[in-house]
């Protein structure tokens, strides 16, 4: 087994900031990559240092708009495997530091760039977050209630989703293609390229309806009420997922109404199977439900909150909320690795540093020494 995770022995230069390209490499990081997170101290002021995605990595903080600081970046580029930035499109080039110019020292860097619109396109260009890529890639049209306004969910999937898992995805695909080739390469991630990649299910039921897929109103999104979110007596909800005729069946059994098995799909009495569950389930509390469907083979699930979802046994079990303790010495809790993998598990070894807390470690690693860096800091180099 290897202890130190599956990439342990790859080098990751991040020039990333907020959470695409930071969470990214905290995936990396969490499979045993050594990160070197690396920031410009201007950035402090935006106060938008996002803690809980930079645990198993070192961070320094340089100046690249300095002939100093790039010599130093090209100094740490040189020994990498990977290297990731999240400017906008051209924003490299200015500074010296695209891809032609690291693949001259390092012809076998993984060159992964993350951006909302992509290197091409009449987008690039465009400044965006979140809310934006889900827009325009037709994902957010999809979310809230019929003849409502679209809502934003409240965790960040284009960023997340489509920009750094995205972006783990192609650089591991990379680094095996190089193992083969010998070469690297350059990764171009679009966060709204990845929300399209989201919708093969409503293009499909368009496909074979030749209807467009309506907000809260689609096969996997209320339209039936085996498959929708319900109101419980205590003001809570729960959600149903029967999408088999089986589980369908179960649930219709327990409700005390098993004629209405067979009308799953019944358009005609749609609505009178929804409304008879939206009044049947606010007849209960909501841990009055979970008794009842816990023992069944009956596909639901408690609407939970997040200081319910770090106390809920099932994530303690399964690892996926932890507890470290800080450099402070307080407790907290951390959320987990979700891939599991049984020879190379990935683990959490270090805390989040501080902004910059590994730079001068770095640089003396580089081979600077003290004097060298105290005239960096008084030059704001770093």
């Amino acid at each position: 087994m290897i202890t130190n995770g599956a990439l342990s022995g790859i080098k990751v230069l991040d020039m990333s900031r907020l959470l695409p390209g930071p969470y990214c490499s905290m995936i990396l990081g969490d499979h045993g990559a050594r990160v070197i997170a690396v920031e410009d101290r201007r950035f402090l002021a935006d106060g938008l240092f996002f803690d809980p995605v930079n645990r198993n990595k070192e961070h320094m903080s340089l100046n690249l708009k300095t002939q100093e600081g790039k010599e130093i970046f090209f100094r740490l580029v040189k020994e990498a495997d990977v290297f990731m930035e999240g400017f906008r499109p051209g924003v490299v080039n200015k500074l010296g530091i695209d891809y032609e110019a690291v693949r001259k020292i390092n012809s076998g860097i993984i060159y992964c760039s993350i951006t909302g619109y992509g290197q091409t396109g009449p987008y690039r260009d465009r400044v965006g977050h979140d809310a934006n890529y889900l827009s325009f890639s037709g994902v957010l049209d999809l979310i809230g209630e019929p003849d409502k306004a679209p809502a934003i969910p409240g965790v960040q999937i284009a960023d997340i989703a489509g920009g750094g898992m995205n972006a783990a995805i192609g650089i591991l695909l990379a680094l095996y293609a190089r193992e083969k080739t010998g070469s690297g390469q350059y990764i171009d991630i679009s966060m709204t390229d990845g929300m399209v990649s989201l919708m093969p299910v409503p293009l499909f039921y368009q496909e074979i309806s030749g209807q467009i897929t309506r907000r809260g109103d689609a096969f996997l999104s209320h339209r039936y009420a085996c498959y929708s979110t319900y109101e419980t007596a205590d003001g809570r909800y729960l959600s149903i997922g029967a999408v088999e005729n089986r589980f369908w069946k179960r649930l219709c059994e327990i409700m005390g109404v098993p004629e209405y098995a067979a009308l799953q799909y019944d358009e005609t009495k749609r609505a009178e199977l929804i409304d008879f569950m939206r009044t049947t389930f606010k007849k209960k509390t909501l841990d009055e439900w979970s008794v009842i469907l816990s023992s069944e083979d009956v596909c639901w699930g408690k609407v939970q909150n997040l200081p319910e979802v770090l106390e809920d046994p099932l994530f303690a079990e399964r690892e996926m909320v932890l507890e470290i303790s800080g450099k402070d010495g307080k407790k907290r809790k951390i959320l987990g690795i979700p891939v599991k993998l049984s020879g190379t598990p990935g683990s959490v070894r270090t805390p989040p540093p501080g902004f910059g807390e590994n730079t001068g470690d770095i640089l003396r690693e580089l081979g600077y020494n003290d004097e060298k860096i105290r005239e960096f800091g008084e030059k704001g180099i770093i």
